[in-house]
């Protein structure tokens, strides 16, 4: 039987108590890997897994779960940078604040969130020691956002579009450790955020989308799957995935 080869694999998720974090985990658990969310908010530990209250802007609070994350489900292989927030409105009116809590959870917590790990990840795979190499796979949720820009989210753009960046650099840094960095970048996807769109927003938005319809967080973790997996996307790195329905810029 074919596999993606992440059965027994340790996989974080952040934001994974809800919405397409929650979905990641659930289908991460289906396919055998060890899956432990982390989250603002409490959230219910998948089988097999654990389940964490961690605030992703905080570097000493992701530190603390990767120890635990470790010493309770063994080492990390993935990582899924998920979490994030909007705070939406006209650059003309955005203030500070919402610049600043974009920036922190979108941008400085996807950092937060991977570097603890992925210093672990490197020194287990350093090519100058002796044992086995299991690589490691980051996996970083950027946005169509962030590739084309969207109305009254600069902030949110802004960050998603970094992100991008990160993975390209950190697919460099990681390679001669068979570490891969990919970013995922959705179209307009049915979650609580979207929710929020009036009726006839989302009504234009759907006529621009060649499917005619939004995505579901099923569609997006199935393709986290795909760049989590060793055997699957074994030599891709530094790439960006887009699900977006052919909504292209």
């Amino acid at each position: 039987m074919l596999s993606l080869g992440l059965e027994g694999k340790v996989v974080v998720v952040t934001g994974g108590a809800r919405g397409i974090g929650a979905t990641i985990a659930k289908i991460l658990t289906d396919l055998g890997a060890k899956v432990a969310c982390l989250d603002v908010i409490d959230g219910e530990a998948p089988e097999g897994g654990l389940a964490m209250k961690a605030d992703v802007t905080k570097l000493a609070d992701m530190e603390a779960a990767a120890e635990k994350i470790e010493a309770e489900l063994g080492p990390v292989y993935g990582v899924v940078a998920n979490a994030g927030i909007t705070r939406d409105n006209l650059f003309h009116k955005l203030t500070e604040d919402d610049w600043d809590k974009v920036i922190d959870v979108n941008l400085k917590g996807v950092k937060n969130t991977i570097q603890p790990f992925f210093i672990k990840m490197r020194d287990r795979n350093d090519p100058k020691k002796e044992g086995p190499k299991d690589g490691g796979s980051v996996v970083a949720i950027s946005s169509i956002s962030g590739d084309r820009g969207n109305f009254g989210q600069t902030n949110y753009s802004a960050t998603k579009a970094a992100v991008i960046g990160m993975m390209k650099s950190l697919a460099f840094e990681g390679a001669r450790f068979q570490i891969r960095a990919n970013a995922i970048a959705p179209g307009f996807i049915n979650t609580e955020m979207t929710a929020k769109i009036p009726d006839k927003v989302k009504e234009k938005i759907t006529a621009e989308i060649p499917f005619g319809r939004f995505g579901e967080p099923e569609e997006i973790a199935w393709a986290v799957a795909f760049l989590l997996s060793p055997v699957a996307s074994s030599y891709v790195s530094g790439q960006v995935l887009r699900v977006n329905g052919a909504h292209h810029t």
